[in-house]
């Protein structure tokens, strides 16, 4: 494992098509625009080195690589990739702008929505926790291939929503609510450890699973989680089970997924546009 900090506060480039996709390059895959809260995969030639705005990105020994644009970049991204040789060629990636939605929710119990000090203080050293669980940069490849729907549902809050909760305006929804029957197994979709495994007062039984090169996913609001932390896990192993933990008015599962730091919509790397229904 490495543990290097690559946090790139503006993200990445994406891809040419509505879902993630490779452009040919001569000596780097990698698309010509860029989508907000998309994750890239691109290829390098072997030997490669990469940088996205000068920070260098971990590429594997097939020259694999990653990175994520977020909700609101609106500047192109500055791509340079040095081969074995010696060379080095850079693009501009434009960046894509999205339209979002507002989506209001009522009758959260008011300690989810308006916490008191002691759980605001329980809230700061959880988000602390899972904001150093996705420091890691460590070589797994999980990332690499389109991923799975964790559960068969209907999807009931999309990315990048405004939300008003209870009447007060929060913030944006960084990931996608698939609602579900409770107790409806919650399936990893693809490849990683198990970073995290925990029930938080917000995210209720909260499960971080490690993709590699800084790319993470999660599942909240689990009813029981069935996954223990360090443990490898592959596509469909059962996580843990649909729930209504935490913040949460019904069964679902929010599911997140991150560039280190960096959320995006977990629904632009999916096999599939929505998941099946239940």
């Amino acid at each position: 494992m490495m543990a290097r900090r690559a946090l790139l506060a503006g993200g990445a480039a994406a891809a040419l098509l509505p879902r993630r996709s490779w452009a040919a390059g001569l000596s780097m895959s990698l698309a010509a625009a860029a989508v907000q809260g998309t994750l890239v995969v691109g290829r390098a030639t072997t030997g490669a080195s990469v940088t996205v705005d000068g920070n260098p990105v971990l590429v594997s020994p097939k020259g694999l690589f990653a990175f994520g644009i977020s909700y609101d970049r609106d500047n192109p991204v500055h791509v340079e990739w040095r081969t074995s040789d010696g060379t080095v060629t850079s693009r501009d990636v434009d960046v894509i702008a999205r339209q979002y939605e507002t989506q209001t929710l009522t009758g959260l119990p008011q300690q989810f929505v308006t916490p008191t000090p002691e759980q605001v203080e329980r809230i700061k050293r959880e988000a602390a926790t899972i904001y150093e669980a996705r420091k890691r940069e460590t070589d797994g490849v999980g990332f690499s291939e389109p991923f799975d729907w964790p559960v068969p549902g209907i999807i009931s809050s999309v990315y990048g929503s405004r939300r008003i909760l209870n009447g007060i305006p929060s913030a944006p929804h960084l990931g996608i609510d698939i609602a579900a029957a409770e107790g409806t197994p919650i399936k990893a979709p693809a490849d990683g450890i198990v970073a995290i495994s925990d029930d938080y007062f917000l995210d209720g039984g909260f499960t971080l699973l490690d993709h590699g090169h800084g790319v993470s996913s999660c599942y909240l609001h689990q009813s029981k989680r069935m996954a223990t932390a360090g443990a490898k896990v592959s596509r469909g192993d059962v996580l843990g089970l649909v729930g209504r933990t935490g913040r949460a008015t019904g069964p679902h599962v929010h599911w997140g997924l991150c560039w280190f730091q960096v959320k995006l919509d977990p629904s632009r790397s999916t096999r599939t546009p929505e998941p099946a229904r239940a």
